[in-house]
Formats: structure tokens, C-alpha cells, sequence
């Protein structure tokens, strides 16, 4: 008497077929979660420009001015991807004078491959826009 030891398991044919419907549920899901990951990297930019604003808002109330040098204000711009980083946005005071300011914050990756770089702007009255859709 022979003992075999018959092991259940999937043949090739079966794994293959998971993998492609595996593969059709990925395509699917593709053009749904774009812009899904677009809206959650622009909350970066988002905050980013709060903070710019809540920044020269202490520095006017110390100054009575607005400036455009982000170290006098206190804001270290984090590394970008390009950099090692993580940040996906350039902050920047594009415009100042005594009164007025406009800060920006302007994505450095495509987040939907579409050939438009995504660009919110914050102003002293804390106006936040999205200047370029992405």
C-alpha cells in the first residue's frame, strides 16, 4: 500500500484567470481614483498657503508691511520630490507692497499626466483660489 499525498491547489489556468480579471478591476478603477489623488495633493497646498497667510498677517501686525522673503517670516519651504523629498508644491510671494500680498503655490508633478500643473493662490484678505485646475 501506497500512501500519495495529494495536495489541493489552482492550476495555471485558474491563476491566470484572476490575474486578468484582477487586471480589468485595476483599469476600471483608474480614472475613478485620478482625481481622487489630485484633490488630496492639493490639500498640501492648501495648508501650505494658510499657514503663508497666518505668517505675514504676524508679520504685518509687528512690521505694519507685508514681505516677500519667506525666512523673515519664519516659513522653511519643505523638500520638495525633486529634492528627496515629499512636498509636490512651491510656495512663493509672486506680489507684495505695504498692504497687499499674493502668495502661490505651484505643483511640481502633474498629478493626472494632462499637461496642466495645478497653481492655487492665497491674498492678504485670505482669499484661497485655485488659479490652474489640475
Amino acid at each position: 500500500m501506497k500512501n500519495k499525498l495529494h495536495l489541493k491547489a489552482f492550476t495555471l489556468s485558474e491563476l491566470l484567470v484572476v490575474l486578468v480579471i484582477i487586471g480589468i478591476l485595476i483599469l476600471i478603477a483608474i480614472p475613478v481614483v485620478g482625481p481622487l489623488i489630485s484633490k488630496a495633493n492639493s490639500v498640501e497646498a492648501k495648508k501650505q498657503l494658510a499657514h503663508i497667510h497666518s505668517l505675514q498677517k504676524t508679520y504685518f501686525y509687528e512690521f505694519s508691511r507685508f514681505t516677500d522673503d519667506l525666512t523673515q517670516l519664519g516659513f522653511e519651504q519643505a523638500k520638495t520630490v525633486e529634492e528627496g523629498g515629499n512636498a509636490k508644491y512651491m510656495i512663493e510671494v509672486v506680489e507684495y507692497s505695504t498692504n497687499s500680498f499674493l502668495a502661490r503655490a505651484t505643483a511640481i508633478v502633474d498629478f493626472d499626466q494632462d499637461g496642466e500643473i495645478n497653481v492655487w493662490e492665497i491674498n492678504q484678505d485670505g482669499q484661497l483660489t485655485e488659479v490652474v485646475k489640475d
